[in-house]
């Protein structure tokens, strides 16, 4: 024992702070990787056990055991029963070295050092563990069971985009090669406003829509401008963890906010946090619940934002694949006073590579966006614009909507009818009205943390609930997507899952 509280008194300091949004797990997990990562911990080296280490410092078992099992799973530790828990050998970084480079790192030269002198939001980058729910999405590795954010890039008609595009680029490109209107195409944004305005009740103008690399770039771009640094904004809980990085990397402090029946619960938010600056929702399928908004809280919020001179940023991802009848009007539609940012993505409903989403801003609020994107990406790809539009004004767009809409639907149906036939009594699954997954919602006894580690021993990707959640959550569960994979995929990956369920 006093061989490995030695080793613990040699690694970077472990100290966590329980005032930090980041969970305690996660904070344990960094520090121990960046530990193993700068040598501080040598390859293996015995680490201390878990009862060990939580009595250090005074943090329940649980904590350690997540931190452990996440390091484990990622391969930078070791644990085989009798020999403790050891430092990995091979480290997952050296996987893509070329053979015979050595992964010892020598003392830096000055020119090196130089580069270590990051700003405070730099420091805080390195220090952030890895968003496991958004790094499930972002690889680009092959979808497997139950992937969430990801549509079924192989029901996507590749070939018409293919030829669209070609067509773009020989009578087109050639004439707009030069730099192009900072706010995007604008036949694009017309189409863009067209659409949401006839199908999402927004009101807005094309002059209102601005195209940018994706949502999480709407998302960065929103947050910098709208908040100073220490300002109050108020998130779901849970909710999407993409949008919380964006709000801290703006220096904002998190206001988890709980989520009810009804959606976010504005209410609480006005008791616990009435300095509140901006609040970030998902008002017509929340992230991860599925749960709609309901038009009550909606009012409420508006009202808020207007006495509060505060900001509501709404994501309004997979509004489109709605299952029960058309989808619900926007926030942004029921909005007089101007206090609304819409967002709005195609990733999700053509492809992740086409890195094209939009704002829609109120117009005192388009010259300062306009001047950000200035600074920054300046504008997206033309070739991809050009594309999407012409592909949008020939009546793909919706025509695909409608097929992949069924699709989905029939989708969601079999996962459900197969976790019931599985599973039974052992996940609570509420029918998501809308959107590309669902919660299954597991027993008191049950961690998420672990079943979704065990599901990942078999090949599945599940985020667990409380990965997406600000401090503990009441309740455990998992969230199952089902746009990237088929009917065999769904039911051999919902066997797989059962198999980990305690019988």
């Amino acid at each position: 024992m006093a061989k490995r509280r030695q080793a613990l008194q040699n690694t970077a300091d472990l100290a966590l702070d329980r005032t930090f949004t980041m969970p305690l797990h996660r904070q344990l997990y960094d520090r121990l990787r960046h530990a193993i990562l700068s040598g501080q911990l040598h390859p293996g080296q015995v680490l201390p056990s878990t009862r060990a280490l939580a009595s250090d410092l005074g943090i329940s078992l649980n904590t350690v055991s997540h931190a452990y099992e996440q390091l484990c799973a990622e391969g930078y530790i070791e644990r085989k029963v009798g020999q403790g828990t050891r430092v990995a050998y091979d480290l997952p970084e050296t996987f893509f070295l070329p053979r015979g480079v050595s992964q010892r790192k020598t003392a830096p030269d000055e020119s090196t050092h130089a580069t270590l002198f990051l700003s405070h939001l730099g420091e805080d980058l390195t220090r952030q563990a890895p968003v496991s729910s958004i790094q499930t999405y972002l690889r680009p590795t092959p979808s497997r069971a139950f992937r969430t954010g990801i549509p079924d890039l192989r029901a996507f008609p590749f070939q018409q985009w293919n030829q669209i595009a070609a067509h773009c680029a020989r009578s087109m490109l050639r004439n707009m090669a030069a730099y192009q209107e900072i706010a995007g195409y604008y036949p694009l944004r017309e189409m863009i406003a067209n659409h949401v305005n006839i199908t999402r009740g927004v009101h807005c103008q094309a002059e209102q829509v601005i195209i940018v690399p994706g949502a999480q770039a709407a998302l960065d771009m929103a947050a910098r401008l709208l908040l100073n640094p220490g300002d109050l904004a108020w998130v779901e809980n849970p909710g999407y963890l993409g949008a919380q990085r964006a709000l801290l990397n703006a220096g904002a402090q998190l206001a988890p906010i709980p989520v009810t029946s009804e959606g976010i619960n504005v209410e609480i938010g006005q008791k616990r946090y009435p300095q509140g600056r901006l609040a970030y929702v998902t008002p017509s399928h929340q992230f991860p619940s599925g749960i709609t908004m309901h038009l009550s809280q909606r009012i409420a919020l508006l009202q808020w934002a207007k006495q509060a001179n505060a900001w509501i940023l709404e994501d309004d991802y997979d509004s489109d694949y709605r299952f029960s009848g058309r989808p619900l009007d926007a926030l942004q539609g029921l909005d007089l006073a101007q206090r609304v940012i819409y967002i709005g993505t195609f990733s999700k409903v053509l492809f992740p590579a086409l890195r094209i989403g939009y704002l829609i801003v109120p117009p005192p609020l388009v010259p300062p966006f306009l001047s950000l994107c200035s600074s920054t990406h300046i504008h997206v790809p033309i070739l991809d614009q050009l594309t999407l539009e012409a592909w949008m004004t020939k009546g793909y767009f919706l025509r695909h909507i409608r097929r992949m809409r069924d699709l989905y639907a029939a989708r969601r149906a079999l996962l459900i009818e197969s976790l019931q036939k599985e599973l039974g009594g052992s996940i609570e699954v509420q029918p998501p009205q809308a959107g590309l997954h669902l919660m299954g919602w597991l027993p008191p006894t049950l961690d998420d943390q672990q079943m979704a580690q065990q599901a990942a021993n078999c090949g599945l990707e599940i985020i667990p609930l409380s990965a997406l959640t600000l401090g503990s959550s009441q309740r455990g569960g998992l969230v199952l997507g089902y746009g990237a994979v088929n009917e065999q995929e769904i039911q051999a990956g919902v066997r797989q899952l059962a198999s980990v369920f305690p019988s």
